[in-house]
């Protein structure tokens, strides 16, 4: 995993003193930084974008940093990568979370506490399998199929739809002579 400082950013990017990620056009210049930084990652990276030292971020910039970054990573545009969210505290989680959920969107976010979370938007039986892999870390399609009782392609569909939103990393494995698709947090 890498880590992306947001407070460090803001303060080579912005040069204003302030702690605080607020307004529209702050929020573009630290996504541009960003962009052009993930750009240069290889492909199954985990970006962890750290929020800890951050004072608050409001709606406009949540959406612009956030919401166009997690919407951009689902179109394909920065490859094979994966982002979560670090560092949060309950204000700068809500805020987030409202510019994610009008636009259906979703990612993963580690707590100030550590404790893992979806924020955003995300159908209850896509959740209710992800809480699994939460659980036991990684996953195949028929370990979920005999665990949640699911028809097989129904257990792969779901799995499936889980890495297309980039919750979740997925790698092959050779397993008995075969290869097997695993499916594991991130």
């Amino acid at each position: 995993m890498i880590t992306y400082n947001l407070y460090k950013l803001l303060k080579q990017e912005l040069k204003n003193g302030s702690s605080d990620l607020v307004t529209r056009p702050s929020g573009q210049i630290i996504r541009n930084r960003i962009e052009k930084d993930i750009g240069k990652e290889k492909d199954g990276e985990i970006i962890a974008l750290d929020f800890s030292k951050v004072g608050i971020i409001d709606y406009s910039c949540a959406d612009e940093i956030v919401a166009k970054l997690v919407s951009r990573l689902l179109s394909g545009e920065y490859g094979d990568k994966y982002i979560i969210l670090t560092g949060l505290n309950e204000n700068q989680k809500e805020n987030i979370e409202v510019a994610l959920e009008r636009k259906e969107l979703a990612v993963m976010a580690e707590m100030g506490n550590g404790k893992r979370i979806l924020i955003g938007s995300l159908n209850n039986y896509l959740k209710e399998t992800l809480n699994l892999i939460l659980k036991k870390s990684k996953i195949t399609a028929s370990e979920l199929s005999k665990t949640m009782k699911l028809e097989a392609n129904t257990s792969g569909t779901r799995l499936l739809n889980l890495h297309k939103k980039r919750l979740v990393k997925r790698i092959d494995e050779i397993r008995n002579g075969g290869r097997v698709w695993i499916y594991e947090k991130i």
